[in-house]
């Protein structure tokens, strides 16, 4: 179950960021209180989730969920540039947490 939190913290980080680029485009009470809910829900689930995931873990995949899933909303929905080596980067994230979830 704690994964399961993990996961659900790494991806409301994500709406939280994707909430930034809406209150930065439209600075209204809706957005403001999106943003405040993602997050918080976001480090709610991440402090649950670390009662029972060691908290280096824990955080290190938090942390490559909100920023590849956030470089990757980028590309997707904002038409940042889909350069190869910025993929590439994301890439590495996603390995490097895979790999500290092996080792660990």
């Amino acid at each position: 179950m704690a994964w399961v939190m993990l996961i659900a913290a790494g991806l409301c980080e994500m709406f939280g960021v994707a909430m930034i680029g809406k209150l930065h485009k439209n600075r209204n009470w809706q957005s403001a209180g999106l943003l405040v809910l993602g997050f918080g829900a976001s480090f709610l689930l991440l402090s649950l989730a670390m009662e029972s995931l060691p908290m280096g873990i824990a955080y290190a995949i938090w942390t490559g969920i909100g920023a590849s899933g956030a470089a990757i909303m980028g590309m997707v929905f904002y038409g940042e540039a889909r350069d190869p080596r910025r993929i590439f980067c994301i890439v590495l994230i996603l390995g490097a947490v895979a790999g500290l979830k092996m080792i660990g």
